[in-house]
């Protein structure tokens, strides 16, 4: 039996990775801030006799005993990172050689959670492990891109020059149950503004585009490319088939029955404008690809928000 942490462990994807390393037999040990993530997430973990809760921030160091670590520490939601910058920074990096030092000190395998956004607003797309992105180091969002880029240089290096086992994949849009209300993020935003009856907010004219994958589909690909020997990485997980704004904003409101319009808004800086991912490496090396189609997966998401808020309908 591997003894198993996963920092981020009672955010939105973290809490999914652990009812599946649960349930095929891991001893877990979730490690959280609580800074995004919800005890609420990993509740029905918490009588599980191999599973523990710890809370802890991965900007201090950390002493543990583990076979693996699924490194899923940071706040992904732009409100969330933009919020407190230097802190998101800080998890990117001095978090990054905290949990880099632990698994050098125990041999541990490490999977870092890196990001779609080290391709910043691609000029290339689809976009493949081989580009080198396109990030403003200065804007608003580069307490997060550029963060999560320090943190892949940082993997590569422990690699090198002390023989860590990393693995590192590149997350496109995610979504599921467990995202928060607020979370910031578009599919959150359009299914809670459609089911109070508000207006859906779209930036820009619409048209820009991103691939959303359904978190299960997600996990089962954190987990093959932990349990691979064939590659460091990085691997793009995520869904290759484009929506864009428009077609989304749509699509939320015929699974909805929601009569809301739609509300405008000015693009953000540096909002990418495309982003999909070639999964050609993850097919090859994982055997990996999305099942869950996106009206299938919107489907059991707007459950669980219709569910959230009929439980507790404030803000």
């Amino acid at each position: 039996m591997r003894t198993i942490l996963v920092t981020g462990g009672a955010g939105f994807v973290g809490s999914h990775l652990c009812d599946r390393l649960i349930e095929r037999g891991d001893n877990v040990l979730c490690l959280d801030n609580f800074f995004t993530g919800s005890r609420n997430n990993v509740e029905q973990l918490i009588s599980r006799p191999h599973f523990e809760l710890i809370r802890h921030d991965i900007v201090r160091p950390v002493f543990l005993e583990v076979d693996q670590v699924y490194n899923l520490a940071c706040p992904a939601s732009p409100e969330a990172y933009q919020s407190n910058p230097i802190k998101t920074i800080k998890t990117s990096t001095v978090g990054m050689v905290n949990v880099l030092g632990l698994a050098k000190r125990c041999s541990a395998r490490i999977l870092h959670a890196s990001t779609s956004e080290v391709y910043g607003d691609p000029q290339v797309h689809p976009q493949t492990e081989d580009y080198w992105g396109h990030v403003n180091p200065i804007g608003p969002r580069s307490c997060y891109d550029e963060g999560k880029r320090v943190a892949e240089s940082l993997c590569v290096n422990y690699h090198l020059a002390h023989r860590v086992q990393v693995r590192i994949v590149r997350i496109f849009n995610t979504y599921g149950p467990r995202m928060a209300r607020d979370d910031g993020r578009v599919i959150s935003n359009f299914i809670v503004q459609a089911l109070r009856g508000e207006a859906l907010t779209i930036y820009g004219d619409g048209r820009q585009t991103r691939s959303f994958c359904y978190v299960e589909d997600l996990v089962e690909g954190l987990i093959r490319m932990m349990d691979q020997n064939e590659t460091t990485g990085p691997v793009n997980l995520g869904n290759p088939v484009e929506t864009s704004m428009l077609e989304l904003a749509q699509t939320v409101l015929r699974l909805t029955g929601s009569k809301s319009e739609l509300k405008f808004m000015p693009l953000p800086q540096d909002d990418p404008k495309q982003r999909c991912p070639d999964i050609s490496r993850a097919k090859k090396v994982l055997g990996w690809a999305p099942r869950v189609s996106l009206e299938s997966g919107l489907t059991k998401t707007i459950a669980y928000y219709r569910a959230l808020l009929e439980k507790d309908p404030q803000p």
